[in-house]
């Protein structure tokens, strides 16, 4: 049984590590003032997204922010954004091979011989980026920002996941440590 967990953790670091994560904030913010949040709704009903893929980002942080206890309120501190941008990112692999090899024959090298094998692979994938905003909601100024870029499945269970790991991944960022 335990090593069945130990599995199940190392799958989902695995999964989540493919996860390009950035975050920015404003350097004169304390963070620990804010203890609520809204989402911000007519800035999330103006991404160009499924209304589930929506509502599986807003669940995810929802989960997220619970454990970093800050709390939905009607009267927030903080209101939250989403962005999405997707690419198409294509990924050229080149392989020159080597080798060495031996083999019957006749002439000047009597069979030794090496090939050289020149390979490219071109392959694609669908990357997305996920922003998320946190805007102070007395100034009216976003202090916060992570986004997170990576591959996303298109099935569903996967797509949950990924989703998951996207959120999680981003708001370990936050709130951010002052250096």
């Amino acid at each position: 049984m335990k090593n069945l967990i130990l599995l199940f953790i190392c799958l989902a670091f695995v999964s989540c590590s493919s996860i390009r994560v950035f975050s920015d904030f404003d350097t004169s913010v304390d963070f620990k003032e804010y203890k609520t949040y809204a989402f911000f709704k007519p800035g999330i009903d103006e991404v160009e997204i499924s209304d589930l893929d929506k509502k599986r980002i807003l669940k995810a942080i929802e989960a997220e922010l619970d454990g970093k206890e800050l709390t939905k309120s009607e009267t927030p501190d903080l209101l939250i954004n989403l962005a999405v941008k997707s690419s198409n990112d294509v990924y050229i692999n080149q392989n020159n091979g080597f080798g060495f090899g031996y083999g019957y024959g006749f002439g000047f090298w009597n069979g030794w011989g090496w090939p050289n094998n020149n390979i490219a692979t071109v392959s694609s994938q669908t990357n997305g980026m996920l922003f998320i905003d946190f805007i102070d909601t007395k100034t009216k100024q976003l202090v916060w920002q992570g986004k997170g870029k990576g591959y996303i499945s298109e099935y569903t269970k996967k797509r949950d996941e990924r989703i998951q790991c996207f959120v999680t991944e981003i708001l370990k960022n936050y709130p951010p440590i002052k250096e």
